[in-house]
């Protein structure tokens, strides 16, 4: 029965290690304590926030994990800008922030036009359509330091405070509404090449997952980013809300459930979930293939669903998330 940890990610290790390093981070707090840019303690979120006087400026960083890999598999590189702005701009939405800029990091064993082109090409693709600027990036040659590529990002957001997305009015009978997926998005894939690689070896990425796609080309399927359709609803800075979201869930790293248990930490509550969609077709087949759990796919994998809003105003956020070409259903909700 293959498992995440046994493709060579610890999760409960890294969980401690990410603990490690949020306690370091929030001694630094201390630092700007009554300055301009103090920072909001918010256990649990999906970003940082910085008190600015009438708003908060909301920070995060992320990248898009070893998805690179199969793009330097089969040669294609033009969509992986989508894995890494999803990455970071639909982690700061979480708290209602609408991202202005990103800047990137490209850590490279050895720089090659051929691959450099295409990725920027897909990063000013995918930040025009989301409104998002590129004030600045770094590609860094480091030669045996690194094998391949390694793309990440810091996303910078704007909020006002009253529109900060904290998750302290959800309530019991709130809805449960999931944004579906394209793919995999940009998690869980060293299972993925683990599982991959046992059933079909080194040149897995070429077998046929379809009679139009290779099993490369499949999980390359860029991450569908949702920042837009929800900032549409929650409204852009000094746009007022057409939907009241109570909480919004970005399904990365630890899944729907965990991921959902994150944001009601602060209210005791439980997602109840009775209306899940069907997984995509290539996760059931993974889980065939590498005789995953159910279990350990759901916490692997987001299964379908990408995003969570929490919410009573159902025909609104399906009315535009239908304008946005994302297919929203109701999953469940808080109890």
């Amino acid at each position: 029965m293959a498992t995440y940890e046994e493709s060579g990610v610890n999760i409960n290790l890294g969980d401690k290690c990410s603990a490690i390093a949020y306690s370091a981070a929030k001694k630094t707090f201390a630092g700007r304590k009554g300055m301009i840019g103090e920072p909001l303690t918010d256990e649990g979120g999906f970003s940082g926030a910085l008190d600015m006087g009438d708003y908060y400026l909301v920070q995060n960083d992320d990248g898009v994990g070893t998805k690179i890999k199969i793009a330097e598999m089969i040669g294609k590189y033009d969509t992986m800008a989508y894995d890494l702005i999803a990455m970071v701009a639909d982690d700061a939405v979480c708290m209602g922030a609408e991202t202005i800029s990103i800047t990137n990091t490209l850590d490279v064993d050895k720089v090659d036009e051929s691959k450099i082109t295409p990725l920027m090409a897909g990063l000013e693709k995918a930040a025009l359509e989301h409104k998002i600027v590129v004030p600045g990036g770094e590609i860094a040659e480091l030669g045996e330091m690194v094998n391949g590529y390694i793309w990440n990002a810091t996303a910078v957001g704007i909020v006002e405070k009253n529109k900060f997305i904290t998750g302290e009015n959800i309530k019991k009978g709130d809805k449960l509404i999931g944004l579906h997926s394209d793919g995999l998005r940009s998690n869980g894939f060293s299972l993925v090449r683990y599982i991959l690689k046992n059933k079909f070896g080194e040149n897995w990425h070429r077998e046929r997952f379809s009679d139009t796609q290779t099993w490369g080309e499949a999980v390359l399927t860029p991450s569908k980013i949702y920042s837009s359709a929800i900032l549409e609803m929650h409204g852009r800075y000094k746009e007022k809300p057409k939907v009241d979201l109570k909480g919004v869930v970005h399904v990365t790293g630890g899944g729907i459930f965990s991921n959902t248990d994150r944001v009601l930490k602060k209210t005791g509550l439980k997602g109840q979930f009775t209306n899940l969609p069907e997984p995509h077709e290539m996760m059931k087949k993974l889980m065939e293939f590498g005789n995953v759990s159910k279990e350990e796919a759901y916490k692997t994998w987001n299964m379908g669903i990408g995003m969570i809003l929490i919410s009573n105003d159902v025909e609104e956020i399906r009315k535009i998330c239908s304008k946005h070409k994302i297919e929203s259903q109701i999953i469940g909700e808080i109890g």
